[in-house]
């Protein structure tokens, strides 16, 4: 049974703080250049030249010995540099060519969507939550899951739904999902309706970083989809921070080449249904606010424009088409919302019938 307690229906209790990892580490001092008088030997070039030092990108050398080999850089030639001060070679491929076979032109302005079939769908639904994580029953999300259901069959996508699943069984699927071969497909999308926070979503059985839904299709982790259009929409809170919106009067005036790399990050899409730090509104019998604009522009232009476009829309309808109507509770009382849409794409994505 839904709590009786104040508040929108994903809004979340006891919420836990994230920590900057980042900027709590000590950076070691920097000296300025300009002070070239106590500048070592090896830092300078000639009697009155000081070499230019980027202290993020173009740290000098430690080693005390020169570099005689082939591969050294001779200071006539130009580089592109790293502007971070620590380096990993990452955890992907070493860069060597796999000979995967391009799903369209280098120089394509949309993504070939003229494959056999249109893809796989996933769709997450959280209702209920284990006990232990005090999480309210999320009244309305099956609307939105049957919603999506039929909307996303209609453009042609093979649909998979599952209700209420831990974590573990989430990672599973979508580990699976990224094993298969994807090579007579258009794309993947990936939905979850749940709770969440600031850099958290909730499974039935705990908490869970978001990335870790798209971790496993980065391109050379999941070849046959390198070069297509991988679309994750997450309908869940982002923090408890309230919209108050802005009353506004008026307006102020009525070929390619042979091959090519790409980046593993590459041809995502990630559509959130708030900002960060901010509440995500749901109807508990019409479903969350998001859902219902995306359902409605899809039904209507999904044929005639692209994702990005789409999207766009969504935003707009959920922008001003919403307002929450809680007129017992003057706090929570005619509030808004704004989707927050991230892009990898690099071409436009249009839904071509099959």
């Amino acid at each position: 049974m839904a709590s009786s307690l104040p508040g929108p229906p994903d809004l979340i209790s006891d919420m836990v703080q994230p920590v900057d990892l980042v900027n709590s580490v000590q950076h070691p001092a920097v000296v300025t250049l300009e002070q070239h008088h106590s500048l070592p030997a090896d830092l300078m070039i000639g009697n009155n030249h000081r070499m230019p030092v980027d202290m993020l990108g173009d740290l000098p050398s430690t080693s005390s010995t020169e570099d005689h080999s082939p591969d050294a850089e001779s200071p006539d030639i130009t580089s592109d540099r790293l502007d971070a001060r620590w380096f990993s070679r990452g955890t992907g491929s070493n860069g060597v060519p796999a000979g995967v076979p391009m799903p369209t032109s280098k120089d394509a302005e949309t993504y070939n969507m003229n494959h056999r079939r249109r893809g796989k769908a996933y769709v997450f639904n959280h209702m209920n939550f284990d006990p232990r994580l005090q999480l309210r029953p999320r009244n309305g999300t099956n609307c939105d899951r049957d919603n999506l259901r039929i909307n996303l069959r209609q453009l042609d996508f093979e649909v998979e739904v599952y209700d209420d699943l831990p974590f573990k069984e989430i990672e599973r699927i979508l580990e699976n999902a990224s094993l298969e071969d994807h090579s007579d497909a258009d794309c993947i999308l990936v939905t979850v309706l749940s709770h969440g926070e600031l850099g958290i979503l909730y499974a039935s059985d705990q908490p869970y970083k978001p990335d870790r839904l798209w971790s496993h299709f980065s391109a050379d982790k999941c070849q046959s989809l390198a070069g297509k259009p991988k679309m994750f929409f997450i309908q869940a809170c982002q923090g408890d921070q309230l919209d108050h919106g802005l009353n506004m009067s008026r307006t102020e005036t009525d070929a390619g080449a042979a091959s090519y790399k790409i980046p593993n990050h590459a041809d995502f899409l990630i559509a959130y249904s708030t900002i960060p730090g901010f509440y995500s509104w749901r109807n508990t019998t019409a479903g969350s606010w998001f859902v219902q604009a995306f359902c409605h522009v899809i039904q209507r232009e999904a044929y005639s424009r692209d994702l990005l476009s789409i999207m766009t829309r969504v935003c707009r309808k959920v922008a001003f088409d919403f307002q929450s109507n809680v007129p017992g509770d003057y706090v929570m009382h005619e509030k808004k919302q704004i989707p927050c849409v991230t892009s990898m794409l690099t071409r436009d994505v249009i839904f071509t019938r099959k």
